[in-house]
């Protein structure tokens, strides 16, 4: 990914103002000042890309490349769809990708989309994975109450559900790639990870904003289905 215009220059780039107006409030104009100059968010826009989280998984699979031509994707709380447009880019002509989510996602370019609960929905997605995947992705997240720690407990419990999706449906050898918070995976669902991979690490890309509390936990060599 060549590198934005903002850093390559040596130049900083203008900063967009945005003005309080009536009816939003000081966070909202904070947020919408941040959108606007944030270089990412301008080049997801330049590229077709449907949000700014899709540079986080090109630099995660710039690091572990676990995207590859002819491969099986799970996207997993797939919406808005940055994700699956990198996956689909990375793994086509010949491989496939499945993205599901709660919400409507409007159609994708070599993507199959499901609607619906991850954890409902097992015979849905081997049928569209058509047997296994190579890879299971999750950039997942609760959505926010204010209250960092539930907020936490809420999105690790969202972790821990693609945890065991990814041991039902990745084949032997797959890899998991999924978001954490602060601090990582817990030690016993990392230990646990660590015995079903062969590679665990936690990686905070340089697409993830620097006050943002999230890493991502890539996870390889997966070992197969756990024998009882």
């Amino acid at each position: 990914m060549k590198q934005h215009s903002s850093r390559s220059s040596g130049r900083a780039e203008k900063r967009t103002r945005v003005k309080s107006a009536k009816g939003r409030g000081v966070s909202s104009t904070r947020w919408l000042e941040r959108q606007l100059n944030d270089p990412y968010v301008r080049e997801a826009k330049t590229k077709g890309y449907r949000s700014r989280a899709a540079f986080k998984l090109i630099e995660l699979d710039g690091k572990a490349r676990f995207l590859r031509k002819g491969i099986s994707v799970l996207d997993l709380g797939a919406a808005p769809g940055g994700w699956s447009q990198v996956a689909a880019e990375r793994v086509s002509p010949s491989g496939r990708v499945v993205a599901i989510d709660l919400l409507e996602m409007a159609p994708i370019a070599g993507v199959a989309i499901l609607r619906g609960d991850m954890r409902e929905c097992a015979h849905e997605i081997e049928t569209a994975l058509d047997g296994k995947a190579d890879v299971v992705l999750s950039d997942m997240a609760a959505p926010t109450t204010g209250h960092r720690a539930t907020d936490h407990l809420r999105t690790a419990a969202l972790f821990e559900a693609a945890i065991d999706c990814a041991e039902r449906v990745l084949k032997p050898g797959g890899s998991f790639v999924g978001k954490v918070f602060q601090g990582g995976a817990a030690g016993d669902l990392l230990g646990r990870i660590k015995q079903r991979f062969r590679e665990v690490k936690h990686v905070k890309p340089p697409a993830s904003r620097s006050e943002s509390v999230e890493l991502y936990l890539v996870a390889t060599g997966f070992r197969g289905e756990k024998k009882i």
